[in-house]
C-alpha cells in the first residue's frame, strides 16, 4: 500500500481499531448496556429502530441544511460588507464577535417563547450557531487583500467594485469552503440542542426519549447518525473545494 492509498484508508482503519477497542474495553469489564453501550449493542438497536432513525434523522437533517443555507446567504452577505469597508469592519466585527461568544442553547427558550414548539427554534438555532465562521472567512478574505495586487488593477482602470467582485470574492473562496466545513458541523449541533428542549421530532427529541427509557444503544444511534450525516456534508464540500479551488492547492496531494 503506497502512501497515498494509506491517507485515504487511514480513516477507516483507525475506526476500525477504535471500534475493536471500544467492543474489547466493554466485553473485558462487563459493562453495563445501561451505562456505556458496546458497538454491537449499538449496532442491535440501530438495526432494531432503523425506520424510526431515518424518520428522525431526516427531519433533523432537512430543518439543519434549512438554518445552514440561511446562515451561508447572511453570512456571504455580512461578511461581504464587512470585509470591503475599513469603516464596516472597524464598527460591525466587535458587535459581532460579542454576539458568536453568547451561548445559542440560551437562544432556544426565548425562541420557543417566540415561534413556538417546532421547526422554527431549531431552524434558528442552526443559523445562529453557523453564520459566523462564513461570514468571518468571507470578510477576511476580501479584507487581507494585497495592497499591491488593488493598487496595480486600479491603475489599470478597475474600479472597487471590479476589485471586489472579480478579484476579491475568488481568492475568498478556500476561505469560504473552510468555513463551511466547519459551520456544517455546528449546524447539526444547534439543530441537536433545540430538538432536545423545543421539539416532538428529529435526533435531538429521539436522544431524550431514548435516555428517559434507558436505551443507551439507541440513544448513541442517534449521535452516531448525526456525526455520519455530518462527515457526509463535510466530505461533499471538500470535493467541491477541491474541484473549484484546486489553484490554491497546488502541491497539498503529491505524497
Amino acid at each position: 500500500m503506497n502512501s497515498k492509498q494509506l491517507q485515504t484508508w487511514s480513516p477507516w482503519i483507525l475506526l476500525v481499531a477504535l471500534l475493536l477497542l471500544w467492543q474489547g474495553i466493554c466485553s473485558a469489564f462487563e459493562v453495563s448496556e445501561f451505562i456505556f453501550p458496546s458497538p454491537t449493542r449499538i449496532a442491535s438497536q440501530f438495526w432494531e429502530f432503523k425506520l424510526i432513525i431515518a424518520s428522525h434523522a431526516w427531519r433533523t437533517f432537512w430543518v439543519t441544511m434549512t438554518g445552514f443555507g440561511i446562515a451561508i446567504v447572511v453570512g456571504v452577505l455580512l461578511g461581504f460588507v464587512i470585509g470591503s469597508s475599513r469603516l464596516a469592519y472597524a464598527a460591525v466585527y466587535p458587535l459581532m464577535t460579542g454576539f458568536n461568544a453568547l451561548p445559542k442553547a440560551a437562544f432556544v427558550p426565548i425562541l420557543v417563547v417566540w415561534f413556538g414548539i417546532g421547526v422554527g427554534p431549531a431552524i434558528l438555532t442552526a443559523f445562529l450557531i453557523s453564520f459566523f465562521p462564513i461570514m468571518v472567512n468571507i470578510a477576511t478574505g476580501l479584507a487581507t487583500l494585497e495592497p499591491e495586487l488593488e493598487d496595480v488593477l486600479r491603475v489599470l482602470g478597475a474600479k472597487r467594485w471590479d476589485v471586489l467582485i472579480k478579484v476579491g470574492l475568488p481568492r475568498s473562496l478556500p476561505y469560504f469552503y473552510a468555513s463551511l466545513k466547519v459551520s456544517i458541523t455546528l449546524a447539526f449541533v444547534g439543530t441537536t440542542v433545540s430538538e432536545m428542549t423545543a421539539a416532538n421530532e428529529g435526533i435531538g427529541y429521539l436522544l431524550i426519549s431514548a435516555g428517559s427509557a434507558m436505551q443507551m444503544g439507541l440513544a448513541f444511534a442517534g449521535l452516531l447518525v448525526v456525526g455520519a450525516m455530518a462527515m457526509a456534508m463535510y466530505e461533499i464540500f471538500s470535493v467541491l473545494e477541491h474541484h473549484t479551488t484546486g489553484w490554491a492547492h497546488r502541491g497539498t496531494h503529491n505524497s
